[in-house]
Formats: C-alpha cells, sequence, structure tokens
C-alpha cells in the first residue's frame, strides 16, 4: 500500500508536523517543531514527493506544537509554536517566498504542549487556543487583526492538559474547544456562549 520511508534530517527531539503550502508553489511543505533544538524547521517540496534540507528558525525553548495558518490576512501561511519550556507562544510571520521573520512571543500558561489556531470569536480573524499543562488551563488569544493577539484569556481544564481541537460539537455553528487531560484521564469540552 505504501512505498519503504524516506527520511530527512531536522533538528533534535522533533514533537509535531505541519503539512501546509508554505511558498505558493502548489506543493505541500513540511514545518516541524524541534524540541530539543529549540527551533523550527521548514523542510520545502522539491517535486516528487521529496523535500530539501530544513531551514531553521529559532523560536523559545523546547517547542512542542506547531501550527500553520494566516495570521494577517495576507494570503501567507504564518508559523504558530508551543514553546513548552519558555512558557510563550512564539508566532513567526510568513515573507512570502516559504521564509519566516523572527517569532514575536506571547506570554502563556506553564508549559504550552499543544496550540489550534481557529477563528473563535466570529470576526474572521484566526485566534490562537493553547493546552497550557503545567498551568492547567487552556488559553484563548484574540487575533487583534494584524497577525498579533491580546493576551491570552484563561479557562480551568482537567490535570495535565496535553493536546487542544476546537471543532462545533454541538452543531450551534460556533467553536468549541476540546481538551484530553492527560493527568485527570479526561476530556474537557468547553461550550462556546
Amino acid at each position: 500500500m505504501f512505498l519503504n520511508q524516506t527520511t530527512y534530517s531536522v533538528g533534535n527531539t522533533p514533537f509535531s508536523v505541519a503539512v501546509v503550502d508554505v511558498n505558493s508553489d502548489n506543493k505541500s511543505d513540511l514545518v516541524v517543531a524541534n524540541g530539543g533544538s529549540s527551533t523550527v524547521g521548514v523542510l520545502l517540496n522539491a517535486g516528487n514527493g521529496t523535500f530539501k534540507a530544513q531551514t531553521t528558525y529559532a523560536v523559545g525553548t523546547n517547542p512542542w506544537s506547531v501550527a500553520v495558518v494566516d495570521v494577517n490576512s495576507d494570503n501567507k501561511p504564518d508559523l504558530v509554536v508551543a514553546n513548552a519550556g519558555s512558557s510563550n507562544i512564539g508566532v513567526l510571520l510568513n515573507t512570502g517566498n516559504g521564509t519566516f521573520n523572527a517569532q514575536i512571543t506571547y506570554a502563556v500558561g506553564s508549559s504550552p504542549y499543544s496550540v489550534a489556531v481557529v477563528d473563535v470569536n466570529s470576526d474572521n480573524k484566526p485566534d490562537i487556543v493553547v493546552a497550557n499543562e503545567g498551568s492547567v488551563t487552556v488559553g484563548v488569544l484574540l487575533n487583534t487583526g494584524n497577525g498579533t493577539f491580546n493576551a491570552q484569556i484563561t479557562y480551568v481544564v482537567g490535570n495535565g492538559p496535553y493536546s487542544v481541537a476546537v471543532v462545533d460539537v454541538n452543531s450551534d455553528n460556533k467553536p468549541d474547544i476540546v481538551v484530553a487531560n492527560y493527568g485527570s484521564n479526561t476530556t474537557s469540552v468547553l461550550l462556546h456562549c
């Protein structure tokens, strides 16, 4: 069903990968959160399912999760990284050719392990939702409209939130937050009101 694997060198301890066309050539590229290297690696698609060597961008300590979404409405996908060791979120804006500016950081709770980027307040601007494992919270950072974000609003969840997803679970056309709580063996559902 599948061919044997082809491997590509990335940084130390890769925790998360996203697959998105970051340089507008209609080919899916790879974006990797290299936890042990405190970098994000971008591997551009060379065609035929092969990828160029990674270009790395410095981020906070121990990046755990990465999302790729256009956060500043310029039709270029940007990088949003949960830096678990720095207790912040890094946003790297796309310059337009598959390269990225240095990160802008936003303080969040302790040990952010998972990030989702979805419009949660129906203003057509993608917002950041983060699982703060060490703080036992989920944080929501609303997009101001120019690729910057307001300070997080927090919601208490179960012990050890490791993963977050945002989806409408009750069919009211509003995004809800779902969290996997590793430390309490529970899943939290926060319905949008």
